[in-house]
């Protein structure tokens, strides 16, 4: 019979803080970080956002940390987690994309640049790809509804998209040419010289 087990298992709503070869250095920068936190729920996002802005995510491994400190269980946390979408449970990706699901981008057809950045870049919203060089990551309408649909990289705005600029878009981000071998181009854009048949 296979035995299924979602995260590290515990027996009380205050648990243990077990460590393997090597994370003993981050559970101590763990309890440095949140030391001085309130053990009460209201503290839980600050700690989150501690921990990612000293990791770049929030580890597997400081779960346990966290439960005993905010007397609460590891599938709680994961529920906080999964909950709040800035807050990161993987190592942030080198490049990462953001896209845009306000309601400006959703009408103009941002659910197809999103298709087009999943396949092109290899990754899943919320993911990365399985080299870890690009993630797509969801970001909510901040106002720039005049450039829809738009994705952000870098802290720069890239929008209005078609799906073919988002096409073109992920293309150069991995250095790949922008139009593949053996797809047709169009030949609309080059204006034909005087005197050419």
């Amino acid at each position: 019979m296979t035995r299924i087990t979602a995260g590290p298992g515990h027996s009380s709503r205050v648990t243990g803080v077990e460590t393997g070869a090597g994370d003993g250095e981050m559970i101590a920068g763990v309890q440095e970080l949140i030391a001085d936190l309130s053990p009460d729920n209201a503290a839980l996002l600050t700690a989150f956002h501690r921990i990612q802005h000293q990791y770049g995510y929030v580890p597997r491994e400081t779960i346990p940390v966290l439960a005993a400190k905010f007397r609460t269980t590891p599938a709680m946390l994961y529920g906080a987690l999964d909950f709040y979408s800035e807050i990161r449970t993987s190592p942030p990706a080198e490049t990462t994309v953001q896209w845009c699901s306000g309601p400006a981008c959703l009408l103009k057809g941002s659910v197809n640049i999103r298709r087009a950045l999943e396949s092109i870049l290899g990754c899943e919203m919320d993911g990365n790809s399985e080299d870890g060089r690009f993630g797509l990551r969801l970001i909510q309408c901040d106002g720039t509804c005049h450039l829809a649909p738009l994705v952000r990289l870098d802290g720069t705005y890239v929008g209005p998209l078609t799906v073919s600029d988002a096409v073109k878009f992920a293309r150069e981000l991995k250095g790949e040419p922008a139009v593949a071998e053996g797809e047709a181009t169009s030949t609309a854009e080059e204006p034909e010289e005087e005197g050419e048949a």
